[in-house]
């Protein structure tokens, strides 16, 4: 190639870069890097609570949270101690019961990944990610 032909390419990869790169700083706020869940593995407050014990209430945030409050009757299940408390989990797990999974907040990733290896790993039916998370499951019940 003609340095002439190189440097053209170079100024034609800036210039196609910079509208991307002005994208990406003026709609930072509504980009969103969280793996996309369907909306048939998502539930709201009301609906799971209305499942009442048909529910098993994973909480996938780190154990010192957990450990602070949990929703009532939850079992803490999370990725760093994964391997350990997932049998303590499926000990509680019965067909037909319902898997409510929940982490900190709508932002957070944690229920999203554990809901995933459930249904993954796990091959668990009826996995839902609790919409909002641990907050909105407050702001409901406190």
């Amino acid at each position: 190639m003609k340095p002439s032909l190189v440097r053209q390419a170079i100024i034609l990869a800036a210039l196609a870069l910079l509208p991307a790169v002005g994208e990406a700083i003026y709609f930072r706020d509504k980009i969103s890097w969280r793996s996309a869940i369907a909306p048939s593995e998502m539930v709201n407050v009301e609906e799971a609570r209305e499942w009442g014990d048909k529910a098993i209430w994973v909480d996938a945030r780190p154990d010192d949270e957990f450990a602070s409050d949990h929703v009532p009757g939850a079992v803490s299940l999370n990725e760093d101690r994964w391997n350990e408390l997932l049998p303590q989990f499926l000990a509680l797990w019965s067909p037909g019961k319902k898997v409510v999974v929940y982490c900190s907040s709508l932002s957070c990733n944690a229920s999203r990944e554990v809901a995933r290896r459930l249904r993954k790993e796990a091959q668990l039916p009826d996995v839902f990610v609790l919409e909002g998370g641990w907050e909105a499951w407050v702001k409901k019940n406190r």
